[in-house]
């Protein structure tokens, strides 16, 4: 008998669904975690610029943030170069980064912002240096590839949390320097009353549950496009099994979809331990352009599944932001509102 193409494939298909390989969940395997020393008071900060460019204003804005904290700042050599929308030349922001994984007084690496840009230092860090040299590296946004990269590679517990150049309020200073200073075993951070109140007039701010539960998994994710950017590549976040965080800023709601769908054609948010979404700034539809909502846009993806899944926490690109480390096990609850970190981040 003469198969065609389309038979011969249902065929297939069918014969790895009776063997239960067609719905097998991607395994994950458990990584050994590197966790860096603690931060104390009168450390060293090593600033640099890895993504989009600095001026001098943020200069001295992040030297500030860092002296008000107690730490003293080295400032990067390379950290006014520019290249176009970059920090200087994709060299030049390699050589600043492993200058400091490099430097045995340097204790946190703070990079000054985001921007664009990380992604083109990935397949020339140095992962040996940064295995033999384990320290804080913080920062949020662009420096999602940073982290997701660091994690696949090395184990290296790495911090989503505020850039250098943030503005630091007492929520997002209170949760950052309890998680790099204090290795506590367990600690628990509610979400930020501040964004619970602006939710009143910015919606997006407001906490909605769209799967209520408790869920248990090592931390991982960052920012929406740089997730999924990394998809395909030796440092995608695998979040099986895992917390998966998100958050955006400035984009179209169909580039959300677009960013989330692919997410899901990689690994799968069924196959997640559980889903967070922070709270995306200007992220609303054009006016007058026909579009989902920004909430339709992550419902979608998220209302049908069976692991808990909220949007509106406390990450993004937001005043009030808590410190996530990446790879840490922690645990989601939906009806108290809160992550809990299980283990230190910090030794």
């Amino acid at each position: 008998m003469t198969l065609s193409r389309r038979s011969f494939g249902a065929l297939v298909a069918a014969g790895f669904s009776a063997s239960g390989l067609a719905a097998a969940a991607p395994q994950r395997s458990p990584k050994r975690l590197i966790k860096p020393p603690r931060l104390r008071p009168g450390d060293l900060v090593g600033l640099i610029a890895p993504g989009g460019f600095a001026d001098d204003r943020l200069i001295e804005k992040a030297v500030q943030n860092i002296e008000a904290l107690g730490m003293r700042a080295k400032v990067g050599t390379y950290i006014k170069a520019v290249h176009g929308n970059y920090a200087g030349s994709s060299q030049q922001r390699l050589a600043d980064l492993h200058a400091m994984f490099a430097d045995p007084e340097v204790k946190m690496i703070w990079p000054i912002r985001g921007g664009s840009g990380c992604i083109s230092l990935l397949s020339k860090l140095d992962y040996g240096l940064i295995r033999r040299n384990p320290k804080i590296l913080l920062g949020y946004s662009d420096i999602t590839a940073l982290h997701l990269a660091i994690y696949n590679r090395t184990g290296l517990v790495t911090f989503h949390g505020p850039v250098a150049s943030s503005t630091l309020a007492d929520y997002p200073r209170e949760h950052m320097m309890a998680v790099l200073t204090d290795p506590r075993p367990s600690y628990t951070i509610p979400m930020a009353p501040e964004n619970a109140l602006k939710a009143h007039t910015a919606p997006h701010f407001g906490i909605r549950t769209l799967t209520a539960g408790v869920a248990t998994g090592p931390l991982l994710g960052g920012n929406l496009s740089i997730v999924a950017a990394l998809c395909g590549t030796p440092y995608a976040a695998d979040f099986s099994k895992a917390l998966l965080f998100l958050e955006e800023v400035d984009e179209a709601p169909y580039r959300l979809d677009r960013w989330m769908t692919q997410l899901d054609l990689s690994f799968g948010f069924a196959n997640a331990a559980g889903v967070m979404v922070g709270i995306c700034e200007d992220c609303a539809p054009q006016e007058g352009r026909r579009s989902l909502s920004l909430d339709e846009t992550f419902d979608q993806h998220l209302k049908p599944l069976t692991v808990p899944a909220v949007t509106g926490y406390s990450i993004g690109h937001i005043r009030h932001q808590f410190t996530i480390p990446v790879g840490v096990r922690g645990r989601l609850d939906t009806e108290a509102q809160t992550v809990t970190l299980l283990e230190p981040a910090v030794s």
